[in-house]
C-alpha cells in the first residue's frame, strides 16, 4: 500500500533524526571531553571518534544495501524512497571519519596522507571506498540521473565495490578481534548473495524463455 505524501514526508523527518542521532550524541560527548575532560570517549578519544563515524558509515552503507532485497521480499517499492537518503548519510560519515583521521590524527600534516596511503594497506583500501562514494553522492540528484541516463545505473554498482573495500578496511584495521568486522562481513556476503542469486534467476528465465520462442 503505497504511503501518502504526509506520511512518507513524516517518514523521511524520522529516519533523517535517526541517522543524525548518533552524530550528535557524538558531538555532545566531544564538547563534554573538551570542557571537562570526561565525555565517555574512553581512554583514547581520537579513535573513538574516528572508530564510532567509521562504523556508523558502514552501517549506512549495509543499510543502502539492504533496501532492495527488503524491497523485493515485502513488495514495497516505496521503501527505494529511502535508498539514496541512507546512501548519502553512509557518504556523510564516511567524509566525517575521513575528516577526523585527518585532523586529529595527522593534526594538520595532510601531506603526510599519501606517505600513509602507501605504507598502511587498510588506509589505502579505506581512502579508495571513500574516493568511490565521491562520484555516487555527487550524481545523487534526478538532475545526475537524467543526464547520465542509462551509465548511472552502471556508475551505482559500484557501491558493492565500496563495500567490500569498507568491510576489508574495518577488518584489517582492527588486526586481532575481527569478530564484529567478520559480522559486517557476513551481513554483506548475504546482500550480495541475493543479488547474485537473483541475477541467475533472471538469467535462468531469459534462457528458457529465448529457447521457448525458439
Amino acid at each position: 500500500m503505497p504511503l501518502s505524501s504526509r506520511t512518507l514526508i513524516a517518514t523521511k523527518t524520522l529516519v533523517h533524526a535517526l541517522a543524525l542521532t548518533p552524530a550528535a550524541i557524538l558531538a555532545w560527548q566531544i564538547r563534554a571531553e573538551f570542557l571537562t575532560g570526561s565525555g565517555g570517549l574512553g581512554a583514547d578519544p581520537v579513535a573513538e571518534i574516528e572508530h564510532r563515524l567509521g562504523l556508523w558509515a558502514l552501517r549506512f552503507l549495509m543499510l543502502t544495501l539492504a533496501i532492495t532485497p527488503l524491497r523485493q521480499l515485502t513488495g514495497q517499492p516505496v521503501l527505494m524512497r529511502f535508498r539514496r537518503m541512507l546512501g548519502l548519510y553512509a557518504f556523510a560519515y564516511a567524509t566525517l571519519h575521513f575528516t577526523a583521521y585527518l585532523v586529529l590524527d595527522l593534526r594538520g600534516y595532510w601531506t603526510q596522507i599519501f606517505e600513509e596511503i602507501a605504507k598502511r594497506p587498510y588506509i589505502t583500501v579505506g581512502f579508495a571506498a571513500w574516493l568511490l562514494l565521491v562520484p555516487l553522492a555527487l550524481t545523487s540528484t534526478q538532475a545526475a540521473i537524467r543526464w547520465l541516463g542509462r551509465n548511472w545505473a552502471r556508475l551505482h554498482k559500484l557501491v558493492y565495490v565500496i563495500a567490500v573495500l569498507a568491510v576489508l578496511h574495518f577488518w584489517w584495521l582492527v588486526k586481532s578481534d575481527v569478530r564484529e568486522p567478520a559480522l559486517y562481513a557476513g551481513i554483506l556476503a548475504v546482500l550480495l548473495g541475493w543479488r547474485a542469486w537473483n541475477a541467475l534467476k533472471k538469467r535462468k528465465l531469459s534462457a528458457r524463455r529465448k529457447a521457448a520462442a525458439d
